[in-house]
């Protein structure tokens, strides 16, 4: 998928609501960012992060890499995918090794030694390792280190960030993913891929958080001194949103997701008495009448105040509520509601907004670049380009960071040959 001049790179964001695809290029010599194609398909075959339908979730799956294929004039060969949901979780490890050369030089061996050392902790057996991402390494007990390469030492210890998952629901996207005939190189949480696209680095150097709204629920990534702190999910998305106002206006959800989208807003603050809805023009086969606008919005944010809410309190439980410099990014297809912003400061007390890509990137459709739904995706090309930079730096190894632990490489045989 690479050209001579070009590096290729294609994320898919297998979402509850939608499958989001980007086909991202790079220029080897000028750094160049351009986004040559895109796809959203409606997905029904997921609920919670969790395959429920495969042949469904294969063929929302197929639709936004058709699309996006179509788009972007050349084949997809293969991708990265997000996984996310209440079936991931993390937490802090630390790893140590004994350096190997005798004269004490760290080699590169040392560090994927000691990154693989961090994976040794007690797991449920039904659980995988999706990412054992290094904070910081220790090197004969001086800390701090960032990159200890070269370095002279005897002992070498890194602190890291582990993410696990559920083993069934890593295969089964994994399953649904090989079968629309696709390689897959890595499986990135959700929320780290979005925080890639929507994050600068002064941002995760101070504190930041940032919060991917989705449709079933809320993935969550904290950043301190430049690295991921701590990641997590809230059980709330933008579909919960949806369904309350159904049940307010006693409609379908269909319809419900029209009055959201059109007529949304996330506080009162800018919404008149008098502002009201004329149903018949959304659906004229509905009966007409109309509803007040701000009941509508009323019903928002009650469920806004709540999401935010139970952020604050994962924030509360890691010990960063209110400690966070560089406040929230707010990101995903939940966050396109109007005036989230200010729900997300008065609940959180910290400055808040919602993200947009940071990166300097040309694309054919430039509203992708500010729309929070395609943030995810973005931050999947761009960590699959990360990972090509790495390799070709490291002479054709793999960089150790973001490597799904082993399942990755077993089950991509076992579907080639189905």
């Amino acid at each position: 998928m690479a050209s001579q001049k070009k590096q290729t790179s294609v994320g898919i964001d297998i979402g509850n609501t939608f499958v989001t695809t980007v086909v991202m290029t790079q220029d080897k010599e000028t750094g160049d960012l351009n986004i040559i194609g895109h796809a959203q398909s409606l997905s029904t075959g997921m609920r919670k992060g969790m395959v429920v339908d495969i042949d469904e979730t294969v063929s929302a799956i197929s639709q936004s890499l058709e699309e996006a294929e179509r788009m972007a004039g050349v084949p997809i060969e293969r991708a990265l995918v997000s996984i996310g949901g209440q079936q991931v979780s993390s937490s802090n490890s630390r790893g140590v090794v004994a350096v190997s050369h005798e004269n004490g030089t760290i080699v590169k061996e040392d560090i994927d030694r000691v990154i693989e050392a961090a994976k040794a902790f007690s797991m449920p057996a039904n659980r995988e390792v999706v990412h054992v991402i290094p904070r910081s390494f220790i090197v004969d007990g001086q800390e701090g280190i960032r990159d200890p390469l070269g370095m002279k030492g005897i002992r070498l210890e890194v602190d890291a960030h582990v993410i696990t998952a559920s083993s069934p629901v890593v295969k089964n996207i994994l399953k649904c993913a090989y079968q629309t005939g696709v390689d897959i190189e890595e499986m990135i949480s959700s929320s780290l891929a979005a925080s890639r696209a929507v994050t600068t680095r002064k941002q995760k150097e101070i504190g930041v958080v940032v919060v991917d709204i989705g449709g079933g629920g809320t993935n969550i990534a904290v950043f301190e001194e430049g690295e991921v702190f701590y990641t997590g999910f809230v059980p709330i998305g933008s579909s919960h949103i949806t369904n309350d106002i159904a049940i307010g206006l006693k409609a379908s959800i269909e319809f419900a997701e029209k009055v959201k989208v059109e007529y949304g807003a996330a506080t009162t603050n800018h919404i008149a008495e008098r502002d009201s809805i004329n149903l018949s023009e959304i659906d004229p086969e509905i009966e007409k009448g109309s509803v007040s606008r701000k009941y509508i919005v009323e019903i928002i944010n009650a469920r806004l105040e709540e999401l935010f809410q139970m952020v604050k309190d994962e924030l509360r439980r890691v010990g960063r509520d209110g400690l966070l410099p560089a406040g929230a990014i707010i990101t995903g297809g939940g966050a396109k509601i109007e005036d989230i912003a200010e729900v997300a400061r008065e609940t959180l007390r910290l400055p808040a907004q919602v993200g947009k890509v940071v990166e300097p990137i040309i694309s054919i459709d430039t509203g992708i670049l500010d729309d929070p739904s395609y943030s995810t995706s973005i931050g999947l090309c761009l960590w699959g380009l990360d990972l090509y930079r790495d390799q070709a730096l490291m002479g054709g190894i793999m960089n150790s960071i973001g490597r799904v632990g082993g399942v990755l490489g077993k089950l991509s045989r076992v579907f080639r040959k189905k």
